[in-house]
């Protein structure tokens, strides 16, 4: 064996990346795996495990049946594409996933579930294979009873409270439309207007993560409605009758922003004649939006980091801290996980808000809910002016329109195609003004 094969042997052996979005359970395997001699790393998301195997290759990857920042089923094809090699062990056997690889140690790994498991007061009533892990390779075996293609696995574990679970052996669509659908009909909150299954699924992972403290990261386009999605994990969350404080981070000097952000005491800073509260401080027991999250600064970055790990705050020119309890919602326009690889964001920030994220989608590809947008800005406007209604001709320029500005633009485009129509009682194709491109 060569000394890079060697090598690399040395760097896998008794290795482990523990993937899940749980702190408990990872610290339970942590420790049942280091008694083990077993070298171990851990990571909260989909995005977390592949650089964590990036940077470093590993012998073992135990994954929760949750990413909160991919489809399960989309993570598994990419990883098996990418890291072969490596062995896939479900922590959680309500997801049929895995991988070819299996390693010569997976019988410690699975001991070390176990007694993770039973450290939590498990019920294991089955063997270990069965119950503990899903792979596509060696997927169980199906009862005598079961449908053909699937395998009951009765188990007690993370995030089950049911003593018995079906799993597909067979690998699921992960298509936003078969994630809508899976426990039933996906309905739409108030706050969006439109039933493409992308906007479905926004809503639906909007209610799943709402009741929760889970930070969370809003990507989308600009104009796509990240504020609404904002506005509504704030009100169906248990912080709903507390505020909701939003700060543009691209919107205020970066002089400035520390002080707006962590607020400061008399004197602080040149024109600081009075000590004020930040807007952390004053959501307070609520929520806070940042928006443009991407545009912090990198030395604001570190402090914002500091106080999700502590919860607590210093306001600028104070010794003093302040313990506060907020929820974190962050919004961007840029792809944050681009950034980190740029060095333009730090990868410990990112990690601690992406615990789930929500991309909101742009309206091209979208044609559906033209319409029915266009409807509901033009009720809008009749709140204050004489109804108008829209010509065929007018509504199919907008439905050809590819709107870069995403949902904004098009609300812009009506209110000007309104002016433009006078008091005529109808919109035409000649008002519809448009930015085309060049």
């Amino acid at each position: 064996m060569g000394t890079a094969a060697q090598s690399r042997v040395c760097a896998t052996a008794r290795t482990a990346v523990l993937a899940s979005a749980d702190a408990s359970f990872r610290e339970r395997m942590r420790s049942a795996l280091s008694d083990l001699r077993w070298q171990v790393r851990e990571a909260q998301g989909g995005a977390e495990i592949l650089a964590c195997l990036d940077a470093s290759p590993a012998e073992a990857v135990v994954l929760d049946s949750w990413l909160p920042d991919l489809e399960i089923q989309e993570f598994v094809a990419e990883f098996k594409r990418v890291h072969p090699e490596v062995d896939l062990i479900m922590a959680d056997a309500s997801v049929a996933a895995g991988s070819a690889a299996r390693g010569p140690r997976r019988n410690e790994v699975l001991h070390a579930l176990r007694r993770a498991q039973a450290t939590d007061d498990a019920i294991w009533n089955s063997a270990p294979d069965e119950a503990v892990m899903r792979t596509f390779g060696n997927g169980g075996t199906a009862g005598a009873d079961s449908e053909p293609g699937r395998a009951e696995v009765r188990w007690h574990g993370p995030g089950l409270s049911a003593p018995s679970v079906a799993v597909s052996a067979e690998p699921q669509c992960g298509s936003v439309a078969a994630a809508g659908t899976a426990a039933g009909k996906v309905s739409g909150l108030p706050e969006f207007v439109g039933s493409h299954p992308a906007m479905l699924e926004v809503s639906r992972r909007i209610r799943l993560v709402a009741p929760r403290t889970t930070p969370v990261l809003i990507e989308g386009p600009t104009g796509s409605g990240k504020e609404l999605v904002a506005n509504a994990l704030h009100r169906l969350s248990q912080r709903s009758r507390r505020k909701l404080i939003a700060l543009n981070c691209a919107a205020i000097p970066e002089g400035l922003l520390e002080a707006e952000l962590f607020g400061h005491t008399r004197g602080a800073f040149t024109g600081a004649v009075d000590g004020r509260c930040g807007r952390i401080e004053a959501a307070n027991g609520g929520t806070l939006f940042l928006d443009e999250i991407g545009e912090m600064p990198l030395g604001l970055q570190a402090k914002l980091l500091r106080f999700l790990e502590s919860g607590e705050l210093q306001r600028v020119g104070d010794n003093e801290s302040v313990k506060v309890d907020v929820r974190i919602v962050a919004a961007t326009h840029q792809p944050l996980a681009r950034l980190v690889a740029q060095g333009g964001f730090r990868a410990d920030l990112y990690y601690r808000l992406a615990v789930f994220v929500i991309r909101t989608p742009s309206l091209e590809g979208r044609s559906e809910d033209i319409e029915t947008l266009t409807r509901h800005f033009l009720e809008k406007f009749a709140k204050e002016s004489p109804a108008k209604q829209i010509t065929a001709p007018a509504l199919a320029r907008l439905v050809a329109h590819s709107w870069r500005g995403n949902v904004r633009e098009l609300e812009h485009a009506l209110e000007r195609a309104w002016i433009l129509a006078e008091d005529r009682p109808r919109i035409d194709a000649g008002e519809i003004e448009l930015d085309e491109p060049d």
